[in-house]
């Protein structure tokens, strides 16, 4: 079975996102500052159908995230649309476009029941209203033997975290303070959480920093 990661930009002062997040700003005030290190890269662009881009010491980094990925996790806030609530007409299919990045099935964690959204280049979005070890399971199933993908936001990050259910976390730190927004290590109950440094790696404008979650 493989193991359940995350990765996820994080200012310095904890946040993955800014304040007052909006469907024309989904990331917050700021928030898109926290992703400069990486959408000039080649590893990124190449992912998300673009040619070019920069080679540094963050593209290994990059590349690593995306190996060995069977499916994926999301919580609906990194899903959207802001703000919540029920499907409405069902138009919403995420922030992607019509060809996700994914290239496998993505497991929504969400109070709103939906069928199946299929998308161009292989990304299935299912939605799943029975909570975070539901998902999971789903998710392992679909994976086999690869790795599940747990995207965020916070709180669905969080909700792993605190439930012992995520194997390793890689933070791309970035020298940015966003002073308020979606603070990633909240409400994480008695702070039994306990990680193992792997691995720091610093690079231009990001310091990536990996770690085991010990149980």
């Amino acid at each position: 079975m493989g193991k359940l990661r995350s990765n996820i930009s994080i200012s310095l002062d904890g946040f993955v996102a800014g304040p007052n997040q909006s469907a024309e700003n989904p990331l917050g005030e700021g928030g898109e500052r926290l992703h400069d290190w990486v959408v000039p890269l080649g590893a990124w662009r190449r992912a998300h159908g673009m040619e070019g881009g920069e080679v540094n010491a963050s593209a290994r980094i990059v590349e690593e995230a995306l190996e060995n990925i069977g499916a994926g996790v999301m919580g609906r806030n990194m899903f959207g649309p802001v703000g919540g609530g029920g499907w409405g007409d069902e138009h919403w299919t995420g922030w992607w476009g019509d060809d996700p990045p994914f290239r496998y099935p993505v497991f929504i964690v969400t109070h709103h029941p939906r069928d199946p959204v299929q998308m161009q280049g292989g990304t299935t979005f299912h939605f799943v209203t029975d909570g975070i070890e539901v998902a999971l399971d789903r998710a392992r199933k679909a994976a086999g033997d690869k790795d599940v993908m747990l995207g965020g936001g916070a709180q669905v990050i969080q909700q792993y975290l605190a439930a012992g259910l995520l194997d390793e976390l890689e933070l791309h730190v970035v020298p940015v303070l966003l002073g308020d927004g979606a603070r990633l290590f909240d409400n994480l109950g008695d702070g039994h959480v306990r990680l193992e440094q792997l691995r720091a790696v610093e690079a231009p404008g990001v310091a990536h920093l990996t770690y085991r979650v010990l149980r």
